[in-house]
């Protein structure tokens, strides 16, 4: 592809990147961050409405990271066989469905419905991720890949902050919480009530779809870059990997499985932490409400973006792998801190520790995606990298039955405390495995001078 100065190169790199189609690109990372911060409102409101365990209450991460899951091979499959701005397409024509399945199930008011609409929505962000994260590492330069993805995910603070708004004052309602409420009623009146309640989780989708719209009608009238590699045609092999073969190539790929894992219980322990910290809020202060609580998320989200500002700084003059193994020490020592210490600073060294999560979820999957050096296995590599998002399926379950097993939603966060110190070690390897290539760099540029 050659339009001015743009040139696709064979590996699907571009020359240069092209600026108005890489922002439009880059507004698609806080659509669906709108969605899963809204997933932590739903969370707390549906906890006291349905009467749910902790546990139970996190099934709403499940159904939204496991269409994530299911969904992400799929997508890769439609990338390979179309292009990226097809499954972008389609991602927003699904999470356009999704959204639209909330106005059936603030009606029938059954979890499993609202359940089935937030995994119709997760359907629509797997095809969006799957696309939109290693469309970003490719557009442009080679050597720009991590910055570039680095730049797409600093707006998602911006969706996170958006959902959580929409949540606190849409979804949320003035007065004491719910579950003060609910316990002064009886069984008819509480039902009556939570019927009500759960009518205000439209409100948020309904604004949701005009911006999907607006979205979806410039990714159409939009031009975009192929991105995809070239392939040789001189080769006997001309033919693109199948999956199988695709598959057999990344499990031998130590350095990759290693990403996998770390991505996994990245994602798990960022879900998780958010999935909570408003429940924690209100374990450790009786006296406020939904609305109040939600506070503190709008405050982690916040964290989260001015974090990122602060990694890009950092990752510019320190190696990104340095810099995430130290973030990685201060998160695990912080989640310590909220494990073990009965007040409400717990729930700020909570929101300290949204400031450190920022880099990971970028610098892990474009280091990952670049171990894999035969670029055809690319988009089926970026699949999998999206179906890691499971862990933010698994991990917060796995916390929500801690806080049932203990009866203590602060122990519980032990579960996170223990994923940091993997994601720790993780860029710890990582920092050496650089050290090591660097240093016989370094001393071949000694002896050639």
């Amino acid at each position: 592809m050659k339009t001015k100065n743009l040139i696709q190169l064979p590996d699907g790199y571009l020359s240069s990147t092209p600026i108005f189609q890489f922002i439009l690109l880059s507004m698609l990372f806080p659509l669906w961050a709108v969605a899963a911060s809204l997933n932590d409102i739903l969370i707390t409101q549906f906890k006291h409405v349905f009467e749910l365990s902790d546990f139970a209450s996190a099934l709403v991460q499940s159904a939204f990271y496991g269409g994530y899951f299911l969904v992400a091979i799929p997508a890769s499959l439609v990338i390979k066989k179309t292009n990226y701005k097809f499954a972008i397409i389609t991602g927003l024509l699904f999470y356009i469905a999704g959204c639209s399945l909330f106005y059936p199930a603030s009606h029938m008011a059954t979890y499993t419905m609202f359940l089935f609409a937030i995994f119709s929505i997760a359907i629509g962000l797997g095809f969006l991720e799957t696309a939109a994260n290693t469309y970003s590492s490719m557009i442009g330069p080679r050597k720009h890949s991590i910055l570039r993805l680095n730049i797409s995910q600093t707006f998602y603070p911006l969706g996170s902050i958006s959902g959580i708004l929409l949540g606190k004052y849409l979804v949320f309602q003035e007065g004491a919480s719910l579950e003060s409420q609910m316990s002064k009623m009886s069984p008819a009146q509480a039902h009556a009530f939570g019927l009500k309640m759960l009518e205000h989780t439209l409100e948020p989708y309904k604004y949701i779809i005009f911006v999907l719209v607006a979205v979806l009608i410039l990714f159409v009238l939009t031009k975009f870059p192929s991105c995809k590699p070239v392939v040789d045609s001189t080769k006997s092999s001309n033919k693109s990997p199948g999956i199988g073969q695709t598959l057999k190539y990344l499990g031998g790929n130590k350095q990759f499985r290693k990403g996998i894992a770390a991505q996994f219980l990245y994602v798990g322990m960022q879900v998780a932490v958010w999935s909570f910290t408003i429940r924690l809020a209100l374990d450790l202060n009786p006296h406020i409400n939904e609305r109040t609580a939600s506070n503190f998320m709008v405050f982690s989200f916040i964290a989260f973006f001015v974090g990122k500002f602060i990694a890009n700084f950092l990752m510019a003059r320190f190696s990104p792998s340095k810099v995430l193994f130290s973030y990685s020490i201060i998160g695990t020592l912080l989640l310590a801190y909220v494990a073990f210490v009965p007040s409400m600073t717990a729930v700020y060294a909570a929101i300290g520790v949204s400031m450190l999560f920022g880099p990971c979820w970028a610098t892990i999957y474009a280091e990952t995606l670049e171990v894999v050096k035969e670029k055809q296995y690319t988009e089926m590599a970026g699949a999998i990298l999206v179906m890691s998002i499971v862990g933010g399926a698994v991990v917060p379950a796995v916390q929500g039955y801690a806080s049932d097993l203990f009866g203590s939603m602060q122990m519980a966060f032990l579960v996170s405390m223990a994923c940091f110190m993997y994601v720790g070690f993780y860029f710890y390897g990582e920092m050496k495995k650089n050290k090591a290539v660097q240093k016989p760099a370094e001393e071949s540029l000694k002896i050639a001078q």
